[in-house]
């Protein structure tokens, strides 16, 4: 290729079209599939970055549970304090939600909760894992 090492981090967050029109623009007579096969055989791909979405709204009038442990992790006994953590995943169904109960005493998983949002309108499944 014909660029400076500048030029080229430049160009490398740019896919075929728009390496096609920049090299032409710079007068080499280029077109998109040798742009397409130079490319693949060089390694360069695009890596496209999504713009970060705010998903917490701490401005609601919704109500907030207390702080119960103070940041305090610790327990004497078994079943004192739980603690709760869920995550979720997109499948070809739908969302999967994942939601673990800790003991903190042993530090042993309770009991996970998987659920299911298997459409947009709402249809739920809920089964208990273990």
């Amino acid at each position: 290729m014909h660029c400076t090492a500048g030029e080229c981090a430049a160009i490398t967050d740019s896919g075929r079209p728009r390496m096609t029109e920049e090299l032409k623009e710079l007068g080499l007579e280029v077109g998109h599939r040798r742009i397409g096969r130079l490319m693949r055989q060089n390694g360069i791909t695009v890596i496209r970055t999504r713009k970060y979405k705010v998903t917490t709204d701490s401005n609601h009038k919704f109500n907030i549970a207390p702080n119960l442990l103070n940041r305090d992790f610790r327990a004497s006994t078994s079943n004192q304090k739980w603690v709760v953590d869920i995550s979720y995943v997109w499948t070809q169904e739908g969302w999967l939600y994942l939601a673990v109960v800790l003991d903190l005493h042993s530090r042993r998983v309770v009991g996970p909760l998987s659920v299911m949002l298997a459409s947009p309108a709402g249809q739920r499944e809920l089964s208990v894992i273990g």
